[in-house]
């Protein structure tokens, strides 16, 4: 009975919202980006497009790091992995992530010491119990699972555990969000900033949007309830002309952040550029391995020749992280690219706008 209760108070709660967001009609097309590859999977499993009347678009960014890896980077590590004697070990996901010609599963199947792990607590534990094997943990993600590594880091380095290495492709959210802003292709009238990645970094770090660029933002938890709050509240600054940072995950997210995972990234990290697949080269939007944390770098120390990386013609996903094109104006889109087997990296992370298209919307008009 108070299960009926709470779900007709839920779904009033959501009636009201529509109606709110259907009231505040701007007269034109609103096109708000989603930055966060959880909320895309939130938005097409709850069908929120449907709900939402037909001026607001929803437009998915490079919110999957999975998806953001460069394909460089890509065949990088599988270079590694036939040219040397080394254990990988990587989350799930990254596993069928296509590079030029193959890719992690493949390398596996071909023999090579691949393994999923959950944690990269794994991996620092295999190698402390197996001093002969040479052991990589693949480092990917944003500023959420960055402070993990930084521990994991510091714990190689206290503990001398001298065969563990990162292959280090984590990246930082807030210049990726400048760098859509400046491209003059991209319209953006909003921004869903990401939970995950803002309980890290908190609010600040968004300020420029609407300071600089007069784009509104709101900061969204991950329930349906939280996501129609957070458009409500960035077409009300649209209509009201008061562009801010407004946070709507109020119970995770703080103004300041997280100040010790920020001191435990900046410990063992500092900000350098970095390459996101389909989007390019971003100014300060990634991180290298300080001076005293350098030995652990699995760049430097396992250099390999001749990676010469191209990408798919025909696949779009570079257009889909940009917010330019949806997965269905794909022609490859669930005819030869199906998460069995994937062209691009956006049908392989469970957080992929691709993903997300083929697993709830791929059979819906709109």
């Amino acid at each position: 009975m108070e299960s009926t209760r709470t779900n007709k108070s839920i779904n009033k709660r959501i009636d009201n919202l529509i109606q709110s967001i259907s009231q505040i009609n701007m007269g034109r097309q609103l096109n708000i980006m989603e930055v966060c590859g959880t909320h895309t999977m939130a938005i097409s499993r709850n069908g929120l497009r449907e709900l939402l009347p037909p001026y607001i678009n929803l437009i998915s960014g490079p919110g999957c790091p999975v998806c953001v890896t460069s394909i460089n980077d890509i065949d990088y590590l599988l270079e590694i992995i036939r040219n040397y004697d080394v254990s990988i070990f990587t989350f799930g996901d990254m596993m069928k992530v296509p590079g030029t010609s193959s890719s992690l599963y493949k390398e596996k199947s071909n023999g090579k010491d691949i393994n999923i792990c959950y944690s990269p607590i794994d991996a620092i534990e295999f190698a402390r119990n197996n001093p002969q094997k040479k052991v990589i943990f693949v480092a990917i993600g944003f500023e959420t699972t960055i402070p993990l590594t930084s521990v994991i880091v510091k714990r190689a380095y206290k503990q001398s555990i001298n065969n563990f290495y990162i292959y280090n492709a984590h990246k930082l959210i807030p210049p990726a969000l400048q760098a859509l802003l400046e491209d003059r292709e991209i319209r953006i009238d909003g921004f869903l900033c990401p939970g995950h990645v803002s309980t890290i970094i908190g609010s600040k770090p968004y300020k420029f949007i609407p300071d600089k660029y007069r784009i509104p933002c709101a900061i969204s938890g991950f329930e349906p309830l939280d996501i129609l709050s957070s458009i409500e509240m960035i077409v009300r600054q649209l209509k009201e002309g008061n562009p801010k940072v407004e946070v709507q995950y109020t119970r995770v997210v703080r103004e300041e952040g997280n100040p010790t995972a920020i001191k435990e990234i900046e410990d063992v990290f500092e900000v350098t550029d970095s390459v996101w697949r389909g989007i390019g080269n971003i100014p300060n939007s990634g991180l290298k391995l300080r001076p005293q944390y350098s030995r652990f770098d699995a760049k430097k120390v396992f250099k390999v020749k001749n990676v010469n990386s191209k990408e798919h013609k025909t696949c779009e996903c570079g257009n889909i992280l940009k917010g330019l094109k949806k997965p269905t104006q794909c022609k490859l889109f669930s005819k030869v690219c199906t998460p069995e087997s994937p062209v691009g990296p956006c049908m392989v992370s469970s957080e992929g706008t691709c993903a997300a298209y083929y697993k709830y919307e791929r059979f819906k008009i709109r």
